[in-house]
Order: C-alpha cells, then structure tokens, then sequence
C-alpha cells in the first residue's frame, strides 16, 4: 500500500457524525424593486430608459447596423441575426429580452433563448435589454433560487456595459464590450 493509500484509508476510518444542513435564512430586502434596480443600473454605469427615449438615442446616433431579438419594437431597420458569430463585428446596437432583474446589483439574467449568439451581448457596441417590471427579485438568493428551477444550459448576468480599471484607478468604459447599457423597463 503506498503513502497516500495508507493516509486515505486512515482518513476514512475517522468515525464523524452525519450532520443536517443549515438553514438558509429569508434575505428578503423588502424594497422598492423598480427603484432599487434603476439605482443599481446606474452605479454599474448603465442607464434605464422608456421607449421614446431608445428612439430619440437610436435616432441621434443614426445607427445602421440594428439587430432586435427582443421583437418589442417595429420599424427599426433591423439586420437578421447571422449563422456566424464572426458576423457580428460590425453590429452597432443589439436589443435582446432579459429574463429577469436583480434589484440589489442591477443584474440581469440572460439565456441563450435571449442572445440568439452568445458573443452579441459582447461583440455590440450599445447593449439595449428590454426587461418586464414585473420580472425584478430583490437579491441574487431570489437569482438563484429562480434559476435553480429552470433547464440546465447556458446562462449569464450582467450588469451594466464593459468596464475595467487600471492600476491608476482609470475607469474605462467600452473596454472588452459593449460601450453602453440602456435598460427599458416594460410592464407586460
């Protein structure tokens, strides 16, 4: 028997006591979600708009390059979202449906139902989420607990555009994503 085999065998041997889980406590925040998240959007460098206010920025920047997966608005001028993810590079603005909100971090959750491409959410420059109201939970223990009950899969939060800083403390926005986050809350 080598070292190691002698060493597990004696670990196993140790007698221990099967002891119950602990209970996980209520981290309800009880706040006011939509607030809560707005507030949150904003620290992560987002912003939260309505849908005049997507327009009016659409139309400022006269962007070309649009793919709205969200199906929430018409008229757009919209691409057809391509095969391949390489195809992406010069999308200017993608508008995808979120499945839910956290209010405590501004996070939000998205599938591979939402992306269509897993790289659009990150290969866009403008990240335009359109979100229902009614979908926010409180803290990331509601996140999860949510989650945890649908199909495995590919899942992702995110919360706010890229962003990175540097030993200097110089925040850049735009870094390794998506230059900008606009959420429009709807009530469906």
């Amino acid at each position: 028997m080598s070292s190691r085999d002698s060493i597990l065998a004696k670990i196993k041997a140790i007698p221990t006591e099967k002891k119950p889980l602990p209970e996980i406590p209520d981290f309800e925040l009880n706040i006011n979600l939509k607030e809560a998240f707005i507030q949150s959007i904003k620290g992560n460098k987002g912003e939260v708009i309505d849908q005049a206010q997507l327009n009016e920025f659409l139309e400022i920047n006269r962007f070309t390059k649009i793919i709205d997966l969200s199906k929430s608005f018409q008229d757009l001028g919209t691409l057809d979202l391509p095969q391949d993810a390489h195809d992406l590079a010069d999308v200017e603005v993608a508008i995808i449906k979120g499945q839910f909100g956290v209010a405590e971090n501004g996070a939000i959750w998205l599938t591979d139902e939402n992306m269509g491409l897993r790289a659009l959410p990150f290969i866009t420059e403008h990240l335009v989420i359109v979100l229902d109201e009614k979908s926010l939970v409180d803290n990331m223990h509601a996140a999860y607990y949510k989650i945890g009950n649908q199909p495995s899969g590919f899942g992702l939060f995110l919360a706010g555009p890229s962003k990175t800083a540097d030993i200097e403390q110089s925040l850049v926005i735009g870094a390794h994503g998506a230059k900008s986050l606009q959420v429009v809350l709807t009530n469906l």
